[in-house]
């Protein structure tokens, strides 16, 4: 797999790469899973942290969209590194009316997790991709956990998949539906993380969900 910028965002421009989506995004035949766990959160403004792996991330923002009309979701705060990939991707998410956070765990992580902290604080959702922006591929980096823990709000693991498919040769494999794909969300049961918690053990436990999550959304489209 080729490390580095890897995916449909890196090779078109941001609003080219949103302006797809949403045309492929009207087309799927999709699924959603695991959503009425979450309309008490939403009613109440109670946030949560969603997480998702690198590889699924492309349909996410539209399926925000599309949730937020739907079924009474909030719009999320992103997190994006302070690379170029990351510019890419807050360019990318803010055609569908998200903020977003910068920083990652090598560059500005300190400030950005003291912003995603005052983010939650402030009763916002947030969203992190718990491996980008360049793997390892499906290993849970330690700022999901501490967010959780620090500001007590759920942790919502969440899949996507989708049939018929592109799966990039890149370090993620990133995947693009094709147009009229069946199409599957998948919200895993939230977790909250206690301050005293064996963070180590946790992060296994969020990564074990992330996993069961995708693995879901994937057996529902038949992947």
């Amino acid at each position: 797999m080729t490390p580095g910028r890897s995916d449909l965002l890196a090779a078109v421009a941001p609003s080219t790469a949103a302006a797809l989506a949403r045309l492929i995004g009207a087309t799927l035949r999709l699924r959603v899973e695991g959503v009425d766990a979450l309309a008490p959160h939403w009613t109440a403004a109670r946030p949560l942290i969603y997480c998702v792996w690198h590889g699924r991330i492309l349909m996410v923002p539209w399926l925000n969209a599309r949730l937020r009309r739907t079924h009474g979701a909030r719009a999320v705060s992103v997190l994006a590194s302070r690379s170029r990939d990351g510019s890419i991707v807050a360019r990318y998410v803010s055609r569908f009316g998200l903020d977003v956070v910068r920083g990652s765990s090598s560059q500005g992580g300190a400030a950005a997790m003291r912003a995603l902290v005052t983010t939650v604080e402030a009763g916002r959702d947030v969203a992190l991709v718990p491996d980008g922006p360049r793997g390892p591929q499906r290993q849970l980096g330690p700022g999901v956990v501490v967010l959780a823990a620090v500001t007590g709000a759920p942790v919502v693991p969440l899949g996507f998949a989708a049939r018929p498919a592109r799966r990039m040769v890149t370090w993620d494999e990133f995947l693009v539906p094709a147009p009229f794909a069946r199409a599957a969300l998948v919200f895993g049961a939230p977790l909250t993380v206690p301050r005293d918690a064996d963070r180590a053990l946790v992060r296994k436990d969020i990564e074990r969900s992330l996993d069961e999550a995708t693995a879901a959304a994937d057996r529902l489209v038949g992947a």
